[in-house]
């Protein structure tokens, strides 16, 4: 039991740690991406595809959360505590298969479900702390319904612009792989 609770709060710190330095490590991940994947105009037409979905519920978040300010629940918080992390990984499904590569799937897969995985935990401990019981409530869905409508204001204030622009450069170098039949 002594041991449980030090062990714990280690887990804790690392997960802080990793979900902070997501964004960085992302672009190394996707240096190794670039540079194993395989891809065909194919691939990148259907991975575009799937990574526009996981775009498009990151903008429906975006435009409805109010990040630590509230506990979000207007929007797609209505059906999923994350959808932001919901839209990331769908978007990463559309990388992988955009890169022909399952070399690229596996990395993908690697990075998305540890620094996911850690930022959850880091998210929702920050918000236990901060909302407490309305937090809890929403959690276990039994907070009302929030009715708000979407605001492209909104996501743009929470920089979703950044996203679509990583998700289009991302596109655009495996597209320039193709062209150059760089393999």
């Amino acid at each position: 039991m002594r041991l449980a609770q030090p062990l714990a709060r280690t887990r804790a710190r690392l997960a802080v740690a990793l979900a902070r330095r997501r964004v960085t490590l992302g672009f190394l991940v996707a240096g190794v991406v670039l540079w194993l994947a395989q891809p065909t105009w194919r691939t990148i037409a259907a991975g575009a595809l799937v990574a526009a979905a996981g775009e498009a519920i990151r903008l429906w978040a975006a435009g409805h959360v109010e990040k630590s300010r509230e506990v979000t629940r207007s929007g797609p918080y209505r059906f999923t505590r994350h959808p932001l992390y919901l839209g990331s990984s769908i978007i990463g499904a559309g990388i992988a298969i955009a890169s022909g590569s399952l070399a690229v799937a596996a990395v993908i897969v690697l990075y998305l479900a540890t620094t996911i995985t850690a930022a959850i935990r880091a998210e929702e401990t920050h918000l236990r702390d901060k909302f407490g019981g309305e937090y809890d409530a929403y959690a276990q869905r039994m907070a009302p319904p929030m009715v708000r409508a979407f605001s492209a204001a909104r996501a743009l204030g929470n920089r979703e612009h950044h996203t679509v622009a990583g998700l289009l450069l991302a596109l655009a170098l495996l597209a320039l792989k193709v062209q150059l039949s760089i393999r």
